[in-house]
C-alpha cells in the first residue's frame, strides 16, 4: 500500500533484504518494510539506539546514511535518510522491493 507518511512523502511498502552497518562497523541483516524519499521502516533483531547513524546497503547499490528515528517494540525501527533520495532512486529501491 501507498501513503504519504508524517513529512508528507509518498511512502512504498517493500520486502527487501538488506545489510545495515552502524558506526562500529558492524554489519548485520535487516528487512525494509517500506521505503519514502525521506526514510524507511525496517525489521531488525539487532538492538539500536534512537538517533544512532548507520549506513544502508542494498544489492547492488552505494550505502545510505540514515539515523535511527524511533524504534517500536524490539524489532521494527524507524529510519530518516541523511540526504532525501533522489526520485529516480527512490522508483529504483521500490522496484527491487516489488514496490
Amino acid at each position: 500500500m501507498d501513503s504519504p507518511d508524517s513529512r508528507g512523502a509518498l511512502r512504498k511498502a517493500v520486502s527487501l533484504n538488506a545489510q545495515l552497518r552502524d558506526r562500529g562497523s558492524t554489519k548485520f541483516a535487516i528487512r525494509v518494510i517500506d521505503i519514502s524519499t525521506t526514510g524507511f521502516r525496517a525489521e531488525c533483531e539487532f538492538r539500536l539506539h534512537e538517533d544512532t547513524l548507520v549506513w544502508l546497503t542494498l544489492p547492488g547499490m552505494a550505502g545510505l546514511q540514515a539515523r535511527v528515528a524511533w524504534r517500536d517494540g524490539n524489532f521494527l525501527y524507524g529510519f530518516v535518510f541523511a540526504q532525501p533520495l533522489h526520485e529516480a532512486v527512490f522508483a529504483h529501491i521500490a522496484a527491487l522491493g516489488g514496490g
